[in-house]
């Protein structure tokens, strides 16, 4: 037999050092760690935990609770009796048409600047895609404000506005205007998103099959872009219907003109209508906890 079989054989029958038996001094030690790392990972767990819960509650939960019991403590004949006057009437009808016009622009201009901005390559395209994310940094008073130097006394589109009997500032079209800004990026970043995903390859089979660019578009670009287009027409229905600050500034809220629901809600406030006030509100909280839970519904499809 060689000289390395036998070291192999005495390796093998060679004496193992004793497992730690139970109950002695380094099972206990190793037992009473991964006791205490048990304790320590609930305990931080619980900690965030309380302080998220704590944050969303002081900024979230508690006012929306403090606005539907304050608005339901009005009565609902004094809500009806506010929500079906003139003044509020007025102003969610003016509410509806600014959130279609803002869907139609979008859903139709949101699209086709998401094929642009993706599919193709031009010189000052980076600019551009970054102009796209603008609205969600300024403020929407600033808006306002900068709308009026270019439509009103003395802008610099005053001349044409005027020429073509268009009035701009302190008119509706004005309030229009300024909603179509602040809701620029939603439907075209929710659909640039998706397109960047899914590439060009089914794009170029239908080219290569003989397809049109409109039967593309119809029949492949389109389809798989309708989840993302549903969820970013809801989040521009949203926020124009929420929007307050650019509208206020260059519309005026001008009762029965430009007034839309939240400058009715201002402007109620203002004058000490409570019930008128407090019942816009509700209202525009259920309708947007309604497109919440269309948005989210539109998100689960297109994650499927």
């Amino acid at each position: 037999m060689s000289e390395q079989t036998m070291q192999a054989l005495d390796a093998v029958h060679a004496p193992r050092p004793p497992a730690p038996q139970p109950g002695s001094v380094r099972e206990r030690t190793a037992l009473a760690a991964a006791a205490r790392r048990r304790r320590s990972i609930p305990w931080g767990r619980g900690l965030l935990i309380a302080a998220v819960l704590a944050y969303l509650a002081i900024v979230l939960i508690l006012p929306l609770a403090a606005l539907v019991t304050r608005a339901l403590a009005e009565g609902p004949a004094d809500l009806a009796r506010a929500l079906t006057s003139p003044g509020a009437l007025a102003g969610l009808w003016h509410s509806v048409i600014v959130v279609a016009l803002a869907l139609l622009f979008n859903g139709t201009l949101g699209v086709a600047g998401a094929i642009v901005l993706v599919r193709h390559r031009f010189w000052g395209r980076r600019v551009l895609d970054l102009l796209v994310d603008l609205p969600l940094a300024v403020s929407p008073v600033m808006v306002g404000l900068a709308f009026l130097l270019v439509f009103g006394r003395g802008g610099w589109l005053r001349p044409a506005t005027d020429a073509l009997g268009m009035q701009v500032a302190f008119a509706f079209t004005g309030v229009v205007l300024v909603t179509l800004f602040v809701t620029l990026p939603y439907t075209i970043r929710e659909v640039g998103y998706v397109l960047a995903e899914l590439g060009t390859a089914e794009e170029e089979v239908a080219a290569t099959l003989g397809a049109t660019p409109w039967q593309t578009f119809r029949r492949v670009t389109l389809p798989n872009v309708r989840n993302a287009l549903g969820a970013g027409l809801t989040l521009t229905a949203a926020r124009a219907l929420g929007e307050f600050g650019a509208a206020v500034v260059v519309g005026g809220a001008i009762s029965g003109r430009t007034q839309t629901a939240t400058t009715y809600i201002y402007g109620e406030m203002e004058a000490r209508n409570t019930a008128g006030a407090y019942g816009m509100a509700l209202l525009l909280a259920i309708v947007s906890t309604v497109l919440l839970l269309v948005l989210r519904r539109a998100e689960s499809k297109r994650k499927r």
